[in-house]
């Protein structure tokens, strides 16, 4: 019996192992928002966050109306922006009309 074999020669046509013929010959078209239109009416939570404070219950239980509560951030420093609990931007607070609003200044790329 002879250990000398050969391996087969794959060409390009051979690297989509398992795809579907129909998949791996399909034209790529760009895509556009109109692609996401079955998305535009799903709910989702924004909060803008300005900062966090941590203190004993008690000292929670004597807070008044018009108490200030000193929070962790500094007078223009970038706030944090959620999207459902999850970190997606940075930015800064604006007036808009008499109205509180948020700028977004950076795009915080997700780990994934």
């Amino acid at each position: 019996m002879s250990d000398d074999f050969s391996l087969p020669q794959l060409g390009a046509q051979d690297s989509d192992f398992g795809a579907p013929e129909s998949i791996r010959d399909a034209p790529t078209a760009p895509k556009s928002a109109a692609d996401l239109e079955q998305l535009f009416d799903v709910p989702v939570v924004v909060s803008a966050v300005l900062g966090a404070a941590r203190m004993p219950i008690g000292d929670l239980l004597r807070l008044a109306p018009g108490t200030v509560l000193e929070l962790d951030r500094k007078v223009g420093e970038a706030i944090d922006i959620f999207v459902n609990n999850r970190l997606v931007a940075r930015g800064e607070v604006v007036l808009v009309d008499d109205r509180l609003g948020v700028t977004m200044t950076e795009i915080v790329k997700g780990e994934n």
